[in-house]
């Protein structure tokens, strides 16, 4: 029995490899037939006007210069992906990795469910002052984080 299946593998790949060779030989014969089409002709070199040649119209208006825009904007900016002048929920949390290390209290790169609603759904809930389920601007800014007070001399 083990003899047969054997022989009936061997004759199985001997069939498949010649197989395999009639269709690479007749693939090869045809790309050596194959004419190729003749490449399109060049397009004309385009024109380029001499240091001398006339100007065409008046100058372009200058820019109005931008107005810098202030930290709480600039942090705002970076939360509003969507740049719809609010922040959702989903992008509020979508680059706050630091902020998620400090959510996930056991530590296993994970946030339950229970995780995630204590601490967020509380800061959320307390920002949104109209309770649309979006922060403004004005509602955004009372979620910045208080900074640290630093002492006033290096001793």
């Amino acid at each position: 029995m083990a003899v047969s299946r054997f022989l009936i593998g061997g004759m199985a790949s001997a069939l498949l490899l010649t197989g395999g060779l009639f269709l690479w030989k007749g693939y090869s014969q045809i790309a050596e037939d194959e004419v190729l089409p003749e490449p399109p002709p060049a397009l004309p070199a385009i024109p380029v006007a001499g240091a001398g040649a006339p100007k065409r119209g008046p100058a372009p208006p200058e820019l109005p210069a931008a107005k810098e825009a202030s930290r709480e904007e600039r942090r705002f900016n970076r939360f509003d992906r969507d740049r719809n002048n609010r922040i959702s929920r989903v992008e509020l949390m979508s680059s706050r990795t630091a902020g998620f290390r400090k959510l996930d209290k056991d530590g296993n790169n994970l946030l339950t469910f229970e995780e995630w609603a204590a601490a967020t759904g509380e800061r959320f809930a307390g920002a949104d002052a109209d309770k649309s389920g979006d922060l403004t601007r004005a509602e955004f800014a009372t979620t910045a984080p208080k900074r640290a007070v630093k002492a006033k001399c290096s001793c």
